[in-house]
């Protein structure tokens, strides 16, 4: 299902860097996210809901750019 929230995201198991585009144009990366945690929101049906039980609040972030809202 498509996300509300969310644009898209990616994750780079080396550094264990979830990078998330939310709809808005805001780019995150979100530092320390286990491969288990992306692999469920991957699954998840409602991306949306699930980065807001999972991710945010619980793993350091920074917004590494911004780019016209998706719409």
């Amino acid at each position: 299902m498509p996300s509300t929230v969310i644009r898209s995201f990616d994750y780079d198991a080396a550094s264990q860097q979830l990078l998330i585009v939310f709809r808005s144009g805001r780019h995150y990366a979100y530092s320390g996210v286990p491969p288990e945690v992306f692999a469920a929101m991957k699954r998840a049906f409602a991306k949306g809901e699930f980065f807001n039980s999972h991710i945010r609040g619980r793993f350091p972030f920074k917004e590494i750019g911004r780019a016209e809202p998706f719409g």
